[in-house]
């Protein structure tokens, strides 16, 4: 296979099972590694940025006092390719260098969703005020990665509040954060599981919770 392809499901699950420091999540291998100190985390940075210009192939990594948040995906092809699981390896190498485990529960990252019954009529109004960029799917992604995505349910029926959230979260850990919404009286829906949970809250207000298992 070459390294400008993107992996099939099941060559990525392959991969994935020997990268226990890296997961699946919208379309991006994410992690998170939570360095001794912020000084060690620069340190770490830089050698990522090493590896990045030596493979010339660029993660995108965001700095959090002793945090790094780590996301691998090839632009060029539409999805995750070898050069990424091959840089993942070579990151999550440095990582256990450093001391810097990684804390897979802090991968979330969020899209609004909006319900619609239209998308075309409606996705390039929000598109031109974002300056995002529409994705394959009809999802609208900011290029540099620092806003959340757009996501258009379509729907027949679209409910009164049109927006909610999706937080995506590795299937792995999602029960975690599904058991701590019920303890702060969520009302729950399983129906779309394990695909994504519906939450909604005492006023009526509803978020996603969802995996890699299914969009």
């Amino acid at each position: 296979m070459s390294d400008k392809e993107v992996l099939d499901q099941a060559t990525r699950e392959a991969k994935l099972s020997q990268l226990p420091h890296w997961r699946y999540v919208l379309g991006v291998l994410r992690t998170a590694f939570k360095c001794p100190s912020a000084a060690v985390a620069l340190e770490f940075f830089a050698e990522i940025g090493a590896l990045a210009e030596a493979s010339n192939h660029h993660p995108d990594v965001d700095w959090r006092y002793d945090t790094l948040f780590v996301s691998l995906v090839s632009h060029d092809v539409g999805g995750v390719s070898l050069r990424d699981t091959q840089l993942a390896e070579k990151i999550s190498e440095l990582a256990e260098k450093h001391g810097a485990p990684a804390n897979l529960n802090l991968i979330r990252p969020v899209e609004i969703a909006i319900d619609t019954d239209d998308r075309e009529q409606i996705s390039e109004i929000w598109r031109t005020a974002l300056g995002y960029k529409e994705q394959s799917d009809g999802s609208l992604t900011d290029p540099y990665g620092r806003g959340p995505a757009i996501w258009f349910q379509s729907t027949d029926t679209p409910n009164d509040n049109r927006f909610h959230v999706d937080v995506s979260v590795p299937h792995s850990h999602h029960w975690d954060i599904i058991d701590g919404l019920k303890l702060v009286g969520a009302r729950l829906n399983h129906d779309h599981a394990p695909s994504f949970v519906v939450a909604t809250d005492p006023q009526g207000n509803r978020l996603c919770v969802c995996t890699e298992m299914g969009r």
